[in-house]
């Protein structure tokens, strides 16, 4: 029994997924995709701009322009009236080069 590997996931390393969380699909991160070629992800905590780089081009076969980051903080919230913390959470602004795109949807 072979079986066919997949032509975009055989490039891709399981470390590439451990970067990559999800996709933040929000009215900001549409704009953003829309005016400039760009797709908002949420990336682990521990991951570099050349890893989250890597880690686009090797799972969505696209090439990638550029990488910006952030970091929100957790805000201190109340759970059923006691005291807690909401996690950090990182984000990844990755432009890809002209003619690339990223249907996010899909994933394609």
């Amino acid at each position: 029994m072979s079986k066919a590997p997949k032509a975009a996931a055989s490039a891709a390393k399981p470390a590439h997924y451990d970067l990559i969380k999800k996709p933040v699909i929000t009215e900001k991160a549409s704009m953003v995709t829309e005016m400039s070629n760009a797709v908002v992800f949420q990336v682990a905590m521990e991951a570099s701009k050349p890893e989250i780089k890597e880690a686009v081009e090797a799972i969505f076969g696209v090439k990638v322009k550029a990488v910006n980051t952030t970091i929100t903080k957790g805000k201190a919230k109340k759970f059923r009236g006691r005291a807690g913390e909401r996690s950090d959470k990182k984000k990844a602004y990755v432009t890809l080069e002209a003619g690339n795109t990223i249907d996010v949807s899909t994933g394609l």
